[in-house]
């Protein structure tokens, strides 16, 4: 046994060609493996609110607007966590957002918003930023959980029936058009018209 042992430890390390490439690849499979499990943990970690909420600046401002919204607390129990309203939930468009969020690590780095101060004084550009970019990408996060085939007409007010019908229709409106400030405080919006 010993010596069959040997003879293939041997056989592996030798610098043959075919083995060693053989090794080479099964060794870079299970690193892919293993950079790939990596990533996609790390990737969903910073999807959860936990991690959202990790830093002051969102624990202290916008996290405590939130609970006090139908997104958070409401009579069927679902609750609308950070990720599902800032980050896409198809995998191509949650690179390119993770990406994009690389600039507010940049801003908790350097402090831009750390104090409540700072916070209300970017408030506006912060809100505005994110609506461009859900107004972008058509209101997908919101589309990901309401859908107009699924909405019952007949229970929304006489002016939501007919947003959302009109909506229906193909107008250039998208969710966000409407529902800013649906689950944080909206900025001082003074000098703003509202279409």
């Amino acid at each position: 046994m010993k010596d069959w042992f040997r003879y293939y430890w041997r056989l592996l390390w030798r610098p043959s060609v075919h083995i060693s490439l053989g090794i080479l690849v099964l060794g870079g499979f299970i690193a892919g493996i293993i950079f790939w499990g990596g990533f996609n943990t790390a990737m969903e970690y910073t999807n959860t609110e936990k991690f959202c909420v990790s830093c002051h600046e969102m624990r202290d401002n916008v996290f405590e607007e939130l609970k006090q919204t139908v997104h958070y607390n409401n009579r069927s129990g679902v609750r609308a966590t950070c990720s599902d309203c800032h980050v896409p939930h198809d995998w191509t468009h949650k690179i390119g957002r993770k990406m994009e969020a690389s600039k507010e690590v940049w801003g908790w780095v350097f402090g831009t918003i750390n104090t409540p101060e700072k916070f209300e004084a970017k408030r506006r550009e912060l809100a505005e930023r994110e609506w461009q970019r859900l107004e972008a990408n058509d209101s997908l996060e919101c589309r990901n959980c309401h859908e107009f085939d699924s909405m019952d007409f007949t229970r929304q007010s006489p002016r939501a029936v007919e947003a959302h019908s009109t909506a229906l229709a193909g107008e250039e409106a998208t969710c966000i058009d409407c529902h800013k400030g649906i689950a944080h405080e909206l900025p001082d919006m003074s000098g703003v018209h509202n279409r």
